[in-house]
């Protein structure tokens, strides 16, 4: 395939980490009045009332298998959101956003082992330059908060995540194996905050608006975007292009929260930008020349 059929999947991906780095400044102050296991629950649950709701058929139709698939998917996806958030309440952002990046580099490497995919070189290149960009991007010095380890964790669970949906996910069971994985991040999340002090509804509009906005967005379109980019590119397209999200984040800080870019921040931006590049270009291999064609919709 060339790389100019696969454009509509690399634009419905560099949207949903778009809409995914806009979700930092309401994330972080939905979280001073709402417990992780709550935050997640009514962001999660909303979503998963959604999916069911707009297209039960697509959810209904799934293979036994492809449910069990999508029951996986959900528990790297809820327990990656689950570490990720506790983390970041005890890491500061910029160490936060580059151990969270390490699924960059987790992802291939996650594909290789449990799928037996083989990378292009060019696409080692391409996660190595990705990773050098976020960390000239996020990373403000070097000291780990005790959360560095909960980041790490769902780093690694987010991988996962992005290498069983490259290596299962199709144009006909996307949407359901993302409904599957909403709705069990939605129950993890329920046992989380029950075990925690119980369910609270949101206090005030603001964390209402919040909710609404991570539910129908960052989960709903944004999973859904995910779910069927990844049915038409590699693992290591998909996990480079992820990258953007701390881009699109800064871009976000500078425009509303009304922060500066350095030099060295503008410089990794050039390199994540570049990473795109190289896992396009040229020749396709391995995993990569495997991907299926994409059918015009």
């Amino acid at each position: 395939m060339s790389p100019p059929s696969r454009l509509p999947a690399i634009l419905g991906l560099v949207l949903a980490t778009a809409i995914w780095g806009s979700t930092f400044l309401v994330t972080k102050d939905a979280l001073d009045t709402m417990s992780v296991g709550n935050f997640l629950l009514w962001r999660f649950g909303i979503g998963a009332v959604i999916l069911l709701a707009v297209a039960p058929r697509r959810w209904l139709g799934l293979s036994r298998q492809d449910v069990r698939r999508g029951l996986i998917i959900g528990v790297f996806l809820g327990g990656g959101f689950l570490a990720q958030t506790t983390g970041l309440q005890q890491t500061s952002a910029a160490v936060s956003g580059f151990l969270t990046g390490l699924m960059v580099v987790l992802a291939p490497i996650v594909a290789v082992i449990l799928f037996r995919e083989r990378i292009a070189a060019r696409g080692w290149v391409a996660v190595a330059v990705a990773t050098v960009g976020l960390a000239l991007l996020a990373l403000q010095g070097w000291s780990l908060s005790p959360g560095a380890g909960l980041t790490i964790l769902g780093a690694l669970l987010f991988s996962l995540q992005i290498a069983s949906l490259a290596h299962w996910a199709t144009a006909e069971n996307s949407y359901g194996l993302t409904t599957m994985a909403v709705v069990v991040s939605a129950a993890m999340a329920l046992v989380v905050a029950l075990l925690s002090g119980g369910v609270s509804l949101p206090a005030s509009t603001t964390d209402w608006v919040a909710v609404l906005y991570l539910a129908v967005g960052a989960t709903c379109l944004g999973f859904v975007l995910q779910a069927w980019s990844q049915a038409h590119l590699s693992t290591v397209t998909a996990a480079v292009i992820m990258t953007l999200e701390p881009v699109f984040a800064g871009a976000i800080a500078v425009l509303i929260g009304g922060e500066t870019l350095t030099a060295r921040m503008w410089l990794g931006s050039a390199l994540i930008v570049a990473a795109m590049l190289v896992a396009e270009l040229g020749p396709r291999r391995g995993q990569d020349a495997r991907v299926p064609q994409m059918e015009a919709f």
